[in-house]
């Protein structure tokens, strides 16, 4: 069963702001995004991709963190350092993070700056396993 939190930036009924959703389940949290992220609204994202946050709602030793990102329609470089963050915690703390269906806008931003490849994107949500290339 899947233990479900919620963090929201406060703005969900303005266009263009970021909605942050957060589950856990299975040893792995999806962070499922929605909207802008920008300078504006890192904080909320910040906060759902802290490692040791995610580890404990994982009930694991390894954070394992997948972000949708199918629902973003823009980012910022602020946002970029976000993800590149959380990034390196979650390696350094023996997991991973993985990015979900990125819209083309947010493709573009991260091809652009050179850290598509680093940050794993996949076309659809990656499977569980650190390795396994297929989508599920």
């Amino acid at each position: 069963m899947a233990d479900e939190e919620t963090a929201d930036t406060g703005h969900t009924q303005q266009p263009g702001r970021l909605s942050v959703i957060s589950t856990a389940g299975d040893g792995v949290r999806v962070v499922t995004l929605s909207r802008e992220i920008d300078h504006h609204t890192g904080g909320p994202l910040y906060q759902a991709l802290d490692a040791a946050h995610a580890a404990r709602a994982a009930h694991a030793g390894r954070p394992r963190v997948v972000v949708d990102m199918r629902g973003v329609s823009f980012i910022d470089s602020t946002g970029i350092i976000i993800l590149l963050t959380a990034r390196r915690a979650l390696s350094e703390a023996g997991g991973w993070l993985r990015l979900a269906a990125p819209t083309d806008p947010v493709m573009r931003a991260l091809k652009i700056v050179g850290v598509a490849t680093v940050l794993n994107c996949h076309e659809t949500n990656p499977p569980p396993g650190p390795q396994r290339p297929t989508s599920v």
